[in-house]
This record gives C-alpha cells, sequence and structure tokens, in this order.
C-alpha cells in the first residue's frame, strides 16, 4: 500500500479515549454485519488509523469464519489489540449494551400496542423492505466474494445444498472450508480471495498497528493464558445456568447456548436455526413475529441477531414467566438470557483464538478455507430471502401449499422498490426502511 509521507503514525489511544468509541459506535452501527465493517473501516483504519487494513481484514477474515456475529468480534479483537483482555471485554459489551435496551423497549410497544392499526401499518411496509435487505446483502456479499466460476459454483451448490436438499448449516460451513483447504493447494490463485474483503489499494498513511508492526507481549499465545481464559468462560456459563430456575428461561439459555456454537456465517445464516427452535419446537413465538423481529433488528443499532433479544422478550411475556402482573420484567428477563447466551462464547473465541490468528498473517492454509467459507454463505442467505419473501408475499400460505392464499402485488413493488434503492441509486439502509413504512402505513389505512 502507498502511504502519504505527510502522515505521521498516530498515538497509542487511552483506554478512555477507546471506550468513547465503541460506546458511540454501539449506538451507530446501523445497517448489519457489512454496515458494521464499513463503519469500523473508516474510522479505525481510514480516520483514526489505529489499524492498518491489512491487519484489520486479517482479523475479520478470521471473525468470518466463527459462528456468531462478525462484526463484534472483529469490534472485540480489536479492541483487545489496542487494550488487552479488558480492551476486547468492552469493545465486546459496548458493541450490544444499546441495543438490548432499545430492543427491549420497542418490543414492549410492539407487544403491548402491536394491534394498533398505525403499528401494524409500519410493520407492513418494513417487512418486505426487510426482503430487499437480505437479497442485497447476499448479492454485496457475492459481487466482492464470488471472483471466480469456482466459488460461483460453491456458492450454488450451497444454495441447493440448503434450500433443496435441508442439509444442515454447520456441515456445508464444514464442507465449503475443506473445499477451500483442498482448493488452495491445488489452485491458489483462486482462493486468494481472503473471505471477499479485498484489500484495497488506497493508503491512508501509517498505522499504530501497522502491517510491519512488531507484536505487544499481550497477543503472543500464551497456554496458561488459554486455560485460564476456558475457565473463567465455563464458570461463567455455568453460574448463569445454574441461576436460571425459571424453566423457560432454562431452556432459552441451553438453546441460544446451541446457537451460539453450531451456527456460522452471521445472523443471516443463524435467523432460520433460531426460527426451528423458537417458533416450531419451543413456542416462544409465531412466524410471524419473528419475521417482525428481524424487522425491528434491522431498524436498530447492534448486530442483527440481536434479533434473538425480540425472540427472548416474546417467549418469556408469551409464556408469563413471572405471572400476568409483570410482562415488561418477564420480557426484559428473556432478552437479557438471551442475550448473554447468544454473546458469551464470541468473547472466548477471540480472546483464547485471536492469539493464534495473529501469528498467521498472509498464510493461504488459513485464508483459503475462509473464502470457501465465504461463497457458501453467499448461497444461505439467498435461501433466505427466498424464506422471508415467502411469508411475505404469501402470508396466508401453508408448509403444505406454500404458493395458497393469495399473492400480495403491493408487498411485491414494495420489495423491489427497496432493492433498486438499495443497489442502484445507494441509498442508506434506514432511509429505505422509513420509505417503506411509510408506505405501508398509506396501504394499510386505505383498505
Amino acid at each position: 500500500m502507498s502511504e502519504p509521507n505527510n502522515l505521521a503514525r498516530p498515538a497509542h489511544p487511552t483506554f478512555w479515549e477507546a471506550f468513547k468509541y465503541w460506546l458511540k459506535l454501539g449506538f451507530i452501527s446501523f445497517g448489519g454485519p457489512a454496515g458494521q465493517i464499513a463503519i469500523m473501516h473508516q474510522e479505525l483504519v481510514e480516520n483514526k488509523r489505529w489499524i492498518s487494513e491489512q491487519r484489520f481484514l486479517h482479523a475479520l477474515n478470521y471473525c468470518m469464519v466463527l459462528p456468531g456475529p462478525e462484526a463484534q468480534q472483529l469490534a472485540i479483537y480489536i479492541g483487545w489489540l489496542l487494550h488487552r483482555t479488558w480492551g476486547g471485554i468492552v469493545a465486546g459489551v459496548l458493541f450490544v449494551l444499546p441495543s438490548l435496551f432499545i430492543l427491549a423497549g420497542l418490543t414492549y410497544v410492539y407487544l403491548a400496542f402491536g394491534d394498533v392499526k398505525f403499528v401494524q401499518g409500519v410493520f407492513n411496509g418494513i417487512k418486505p423492505a426487510v426482503v430487499a435487505i437480505v437479497v442485497f446483502a447476499a448479492w454485496r456479499i457475492g459481487s466482492r466474494a464470488l471472483k471466480n466460476n469456482l466459488l460461483w459454483a460453491m456458492a450454488a451448490l450451497s444454495f441447493v445444498a440448503i434450500f433443496a436438499l435441508n442439509i444442515p448449516f454447520p456441515y456445508i460451513v464444514l464442507g465449503a472450508g475443506v473445499l477451500g483447504f483442498i482448493g488452495g493447494k491445488i489452485r491458489p490463485d483462486l482462493f486468494k480471495v481472503g473471505g471477499g474483503h479485498g484489500a484495497s489499494d488506497k493508503g491512508y498513511g501509517p498505522a499504530l498497528i501497522d502491517d510491519d508492526t512488531p507484536p505487544p507481549a499481550h497477543v503472543k499465545f500464551s497456554a496458561a493464558r488459554l486455560a485460564v481464559l476456558l475457565i473463567v468462560g465455563l464458570a461463567l456459563w455455568g453460574t448463569a445456568m445454574m441461576m436460571l430456575t425459571e424453566p423457560t428461561l432454562l431452556d432459552m439459555g441451553e438453546f441460544f447456548t446451541k446457537a451460539a456454537l453450531v451456527t456460522f456465517g452471521g445472523a443471516y445464516a443463524v435467523l432460520p436455526y433460531v426460527y426451528q427452535g423458537g417458533v416450531e419446537h419451543y413456542h416462544w413465538l409465531t412466524g410471524t413475529q419473528m419475521i417482525d423481529g428481524l424487522a425491528l433488528g434491522e431498524t436498530t443499532p447492534g448486530p442483527l441477531i440481536m434479533v434473538v433479544s425480540f425472540v427472548g422478550f416474546v417467549g418469556a411475556w408469551t409464556k408469563q414467566i413471572f405471572g400476568p402482573e409483570a410482562l415488561f420484567l418477564a420480557g426484559f428477563a428473556g432478552a437479557s438470557v438471551a442475550t448473554f447466551f447468544t454473546f458469551l462464547p464470541s468473547f472466548l473465541f477471540i480472546l483464547a483464538g485471536a492469539p493464534l490468528v495473529e501469528a498467521t498473517h498472509g498464510d493461504l492454509k488459513f485464508t483459503a478455507p475462509l473464502t470457501g467459507i465465504t461463497a457458501a454463505v453467499v448461497g444461505v442467505i439467498l435461501n433466505l430471502a427466498l424464506f422471508f419473501g415467502g411469508h411475505v408475499l404469501w402470508p396466508k400460505a401453508t408448509e403444505a401449499a406454500p404458493f395458497s392464499g393469495g399473492f400480495e402485488w403491493f408487498y411485491a413493488m414494495i420489495s423491489i422498490a427497496a432493492f433498486l434503492a438499495l443497489w442502484k441509486y445507494k441509498q442508506d439502509i434506514m432511509r429505505v426502511i422509513a420509505a417503506c413504512a411509510v408506505l405501508g402505513l398509506i396501504y394499510t389505512f386505505s383498505i
């Protein structure tokens, strides 16, 4: 990368300077994982220059292969690089804490006043926008990650595997990773994309953590440190589980722990698993409520996987775990449990694995599997778009008759218009959602 000669290497930020940035990020991190990663790149790589482009992308590649929200994990990683373990913990917690409180408040409004025609109208417009957003996510990731016909073929195989063959996503990820590893040996030129986030040719000046910056002592691998982290993590999980004496909350703790460990590919890939468990198995909420939850998640800051907080809130509210007089308290307890058990593994994955990752800069045997996995994720996201599109455009359909009950042409037009606004006219995602909400409101009051 070329570097401007007139820029000096930035000073190391204090812990509180970083704290203020992570807190700000928690309130402005809209736009799903792609938007959040772009926000961090612009601020941390381009403006503040706390980390170089290559080091940023190397960390991102590791986060992409992990189960859980890659944007939040990236924040933990960079926070850890800057200020050791506590820096990573603060970055990760502040990334999701504002969203928890905002989403809990909005979910209460949704449940308490969801029958009001005004609220229904807003959601009627947002839901088709969500379909467009998911399609746009598939296109955006695919256009960056699928740089050759082989990767396009892997994405297509992934789509067929999950859509037609119902193969669980973890197996698809494993298969894609193995293919990427083998492909990196046979045709390394086809697997140098690095997870779909190709390096930029732009120079932003010397970074605090630059490509050639010697690793500080705290980023070097230590078996003793790893053992302590694992013991502390298991102790936190076990203590929290023992405190959950209410059956519904205990089920949530177990379910969201599994969701955090066995689902790969970010929020768009985990949603079918959460839908299957929350809607079909535990009956915490309905399929329509699940889509409404995704709509809320798209309109609030924080990782999109915060939709689990919505699921927890609605489930505890529906089950009235503290009685009919304490519905909000029940909902907030459910949201908190879902959030804690979903995000706890992310801290362990980063704090335990990052020292090993820091020793693998530019090693193709590590980056090639990530490239294969990213290709597979594109196919899974497209499948999710069809899943949501079916529920929105054929709301009265059943599993036995998926296209029955009438086609919602107006919502289809909203989805098309929203996609064009995002894709062709590069509109901000929040503006698109707001415009769709207004259209839904007008349509609802006109029928």
